[in-house]
């Protein structure tokens, strides 16, 4: 013990609350954007005068490949495992 502070063990807990404080929710952003639909906007066809036509109707919006959708079920899976190892851990008493 270095007077008053224990690094080791402060380290141990930034690094710990670095990795659950902000992994844990840059995992289910990036499910979120793995199932959302492409960025790309259907470009609406031209008049002859040259001045883009204007669009009505639904928006479509594309279904994401079964590589994204494998890939956002990973990371939601990851982040359910990691909620539920951490709500057994709290109710087994936590750290002894």
């Amino acid at each position: 013990m270095n007077g008053l502070v224990e690094w080791s063990a402060l380290g141990q807990v930034v690094v710990a609350g670095l990795l659950i404080g902000a992994g844990i929710p840059a995992l289910f952003a990036l499910g979120l954007r793995l199932v959302a639909g492409t960025s790309e906007t259907p470009e609406a066809p031209e008049r002859s005068s040259g001045t883009p036509r204007e669009t009505k109707g639904p928006v479509v919006i594309a279904r994401p490949s079964p590589a994204r959708l494998v890939g956002a079920l990973l990371c939601f899976g990851t982040v359910v495992g990691a909620v539920g190892a951490g709500l057994v851990f709290l109710a087994a008493g936590g750290h002894s």
